[in-house]
């Protein structure tokens, strides 16, 4: 449970609808064929999509494999942009773990061993084997490029109606975004790192055009690393946006901390 809410703060099967949304959506169709843009093109046309909200709620089922185990259950995330995002875990209505996360500290506890977790992003980055931050949990999440894409330099093709910009800055660290050719939303982004032999997926599917934003209604998160592979598949069943949230997190008495090395 405790790598399982972990790999849940990076993310995150097809589902077309979205129930109980209440923000006006369209499931998002190709419509035109593709022509070859240049990078900073491409990268503008993603920027002009739409993301005004103020907090965002998800009900979202939930699926982790690791190869050696398997284990379903119910993700409820609260989003107050820019600020915080509040992760819990339920099985069977029952809260099993929950994360806080905010632009200065990650902190998590999980119900199974009684333990919880207190710190930065840079002991959770060195154990997931990504450099992670706020901001590219935010983005991961709603389905948006993990970086800046206004502050790199890249290399742009266009296959089968995607979009694809190639980070080749860094010899180890390679980066690629893949955009719709019509929407310029993102539908995949992949970090390698050659020399540790590990990458991060994440995969988007089925969007839906609220007024607020684009939201993809199922993400695939695909981990490698040298001791194996781990997935998590997230369906997002309900979608609210600008609602009245509270964040309540605290640890319950008796539980043990924990450091991550």
């Amino acid at each position: 449970m405790k790598k399982f809410l972990l790999l849940m703060l990076v993310g995150f099967a097809s589902s077309l609808t979205l129930v109980s949304c209440k923000s006006k959506a369209a499931v998002v169709g190709a419509t035109e064929k593709a022509t070859h843009l240049r990078a900073n093109k491409i990268i503008e046309n993603y920027y002009n999509n739409k993301t005004d909200f103020s907090t965002l709620y998800i009900k979202s089922n939930a699926k982790y494999s690791d190869g050696k185990q398997t284990q379903n259950v119910t993700a409820e995330i609260k989003i107050k942009k820019d600020e915080q995002i509040l992760i819990s875990i339920r099985f069977l209505g029952i809260t099993m773990a929950k994360a806080s996360i905010t632009p200065t500290a990650v902190s998590y506890y999980e119900k199974i061993s009684g333990s919880y977790f207190e710190g930065d992003f840079s002991a959770l980055s060195q154990w997931l084997g990504t450099d992670l931050d706020f901001n590219k949990i935010q983005n991961m999440l709603l389905g948006q490029a993990i970086d800046d894409l206004k502050k790199g330099k890249y290399t742009e093709s266009l296959v089968d109606q995607t979009y694809r910009l190639d980070d080749t800055s860094d010899n180890n660290t390679k980066k690629s975004f893949y955009f719709d050719a019509n929407k310029f939303f993102v539908t995949k982004q992949e970090i390698t790192q050659t020399a540790e032999g590990r990458m991060i997926q994440v995969a988007y599917s089925n969007d839906i055009v609220y007024k607020e934003a684009i939201l993809p209604s199922s993400i695939l998160i695909n981990t490698f690393q040298k001791n194996g592979k781990t997935e998590i598949n997230l369906e997002y069943n309900t979608v609210t946006f600008n609602g009245e949230l509270s964040f309540p997190y605290s640890v319950p008495n008796g539980y043990k901390r924990i450091i991550i090395k």
